[in-house]
Order: C-alpha cells, then sequence, then structure tokens
C-alpha cells in the first residue's frame, strides 16, 4: 500500500487535525456477524473499564477541536460505562454517534435504549447489511432481519430519520460476499424505496462500507478460497482520489484497553499509532493531553488499507467519492 502511494504521488500519508475521537468500548456483543472485523460476539470478554471511560472523557474535555465522540464496538451499548459516556460527552456540547446493531434493543435491561438515545440526541448508525431478509440472514443469522426492522420502526417512532427532527439514522451497507459496494447513491436510493413501501421505515442516509480483509471476514475469505483474488479486487481498484478523505487523517482510535490507533481496522491488527513528525507519538490515552502532538504524523499502513481507497472509497462514514 506505501508503494501505491508513492506511485500516485501522494507520499506518506500523515494526519491533519483529529476531529473525531473514536472509541472501541469493547468485544462483546449479542451478533457475531460474518463480515465483522472486530471477531465481536456473545463470548468476548474484552470490555473497557470505567476507568479507561473516565480518561476518555478527560482527554475530550481539554481538546475543544474533537467535534465528534464515536462508539463502537461489540455492541457499544452493552458497556456498563456507555450511557456515562453519552451524558459527559454531551454535557461538554460534542456530537456523540452510537454504532448500534439494532438488535440490541431487544437485549434484557435495553428497552429504554431508544428513549436515552433520543434524549441525548445521538446519532445513529445502524447496521442493515440489505433491504433483503435473506442476505441479512446470511451475514448475521436467523431472525435478525425481523429484530432490525422492528428496532428501525421503534426509533423511527421517537423521530430518529424523519424529516426536520434532527435525530440522525444512517444505515449501513456492507456486501455479502467479496465484492465492492455498489453506487452509494443509487442503493440509497433502493434502499429508501424497498424500506419504506414494505415497512413504512424512514431514514437519514445510507452508507456504504467495504468489507476490511482482517479478522472474521479475512478468516471466510481464507476458507473460501476467496482471499487472494479479494485483495486483487482491492488492489486492482485503488483510487487515488480517495486519499484525501481517508478516515485516518482526522480521527484517533481508542482501544477498550486504553491504547492508541490510527483507526479502528488497525487496533485489529494490533498496528499501534504511527510516529508523529517530530518525536514518538503518545501510544495510550494516559499519555495523551493535546491532540494536536498528532498533527503530521504518519499513518501507520498496510495492505489492508486498499480497502479503503479501491473504488469509491470506504470509511466509517460511508463512501468517500
Amino acid at each position: 500500500f506505501a508503494g501505491a502511494l508513492r506511485a500516485c504521488g501522494a507520499g506518506t500519508l500523515v494526519r491533519d487535525s483529529v476531529t473525531t475521537l473514536q472509541v472501541n468500548v469493547g468485544k462483546l456483543c449479542n451478533m457475531a456477524c460474518n463480515h465483522c472485523h472486530v471477531e465481536a460476539g456473545p463470548k468476548r470478554t474484552e470490555v473497557m473499564t470505567a476507568e479507561v471511560a473516565a480518561r476518555v472523557i478527560e482527554v475530550l474535555a481539554v481538546n475543544p477541536g474533537i467535534e465528534l465522540l464515536d462508539l463502537t464496538g461489540g455492541a457499544p451499548e452493552l458497556n456498563p460505562s456507555f450511557r456515562w459516556l453519552v451524558t459527559e460527552a454531551r454535557r461538554l456540547g460534542r456530537r456523540v454517534l452510537d454504532r448500534c446493531n439494532l438488535t440490541v434493543i431487544f437485549e434484557p435491561g435495553m428497552a429504554d435504549l431508544p428513549e436515552f438515545l433520543a434524549a441525548n440526541r445521538v446519532e445513529l448508525i445502524a447496521s442493515l447489511p440489505c433491504y433483503s431478509a435473506d442476505n441479512v440472514t446470511k451475514q448475521r443469522g436467523k431472525g435478525a432481519f425481523d429484530k432490525s426492522i422492528e428496532g428501525l420502526r421503534l426509533v423511527n417512532a421517537l423521530g430518529y430519520g424523519r424529516p426536520g427532527s434532527g435525530l440522525i439514522l444512517d444505515l449501513v451497507y456492507n456486501p455479502v460476499g467479496p465484492s465492492l459496494p455498489p453506487s452509494q447513491a443509487a442503493l440509497q436510493a433502493d434502499y429508501k424505496r424497498e424500506l419504506g413501501e414494505a415497512f413504512g421505515i424512514e431514514f437519514t442516509r445510507l452508507l456504504t462500507i467495504t468489507n476490511m480483509p482482517v479478522k472474521r471476514f479475512a478468516d471466510a475469505l481464507a476458507r473460501s478460497g476467496d482471499h487472494d483474488a479479494y485483495m486483487s479486487l482491492l488492489v486492482n481498484h485503488f483510487n487515488p482520489a480517495t486519499v484525501a478523505g481517508l478516515m485516518c487523517r482526522t480521527q484517533l482510535s481508542v482501544g477498550w484497553d486504553g491504547a492508541l490507533y490510527d483507526c479502528d481496522f488497525n487496533q485489529m491488527l494490533e498496528m499501534g499509532v504511527g510516529a508523529a513528525a517530530a518525536h514518538q507519538a503518545p501510544r495510550t490515552i494516559w499519555h495523551v493531553e493535546a491532540v494536536d502532538a498528532f498533527v503530521g504524523a504518519q499513518v501507520a499502513t498496510a495492505n489492508h488499507c486498499f480497502a479503503c481507497t479501491a473504488g469509491a472509497g470506504s470509511s466509517c462514514g460511508g463512501a468517500l467519492l
């Protein structure tokens, strides 16, 4: 990947100002999806402690340039500190984003979760790999589609995704297999039509995300014999125009144990944050004060980065172009 950057004249990938703090609060999840790069699931025990969560808020408080707290997992809502993180970040006037799988709403103790999220005006990015029940079942298991639709209806009833409500509800599409996502705009139109006509569901935007060839999805590719072909697909569709918008340039990723990374994908590969331009960058949340120290830092890259730069590009916020 570094060679591809040099060949297109992009040089070394370095950071701009950090505007997003993405925090992976743990790998515990009520689901175990086939495409999950975290390998999250019900039996995972990696869960962020209250002490690390408190340090996250301390860093947020002294860095007003961080506009967004992006909470991910696993299912972030299963972390005992989730609601505290939300309320404290909102108290500081920051936007908060929850990467929700929708089905977690039906877990024990979560009945009031939709109301809590709406009351704190948390932005939702909800995973719905397809508007087809069959495709969702292939990725997420039996019954996941029906629960997801019911979850969407619950948050719709509170105003999420409704025009004029100000409550953002974005949906996420992942390809079922080893392929690139289709046009985000065209697929969004399909989603809005199909979900609207069949279920009366509304949402704000559709985000298409390329499956990352790491962890559980990489294992699935190896078992099916598709790994090399998928990597060739990503490499052959490398698009230099996506480089400027890569999320790692403005985002700092925090692991469940407080370690720092350039993105959530690097986190799962245990590739620590890259070196700063003038000195070694802090390696854990305990060593961070001003995130301005990361401006000009080199981003740690490897061949999985081709997934973010293939075709229209891909990030936690959907297509880049």
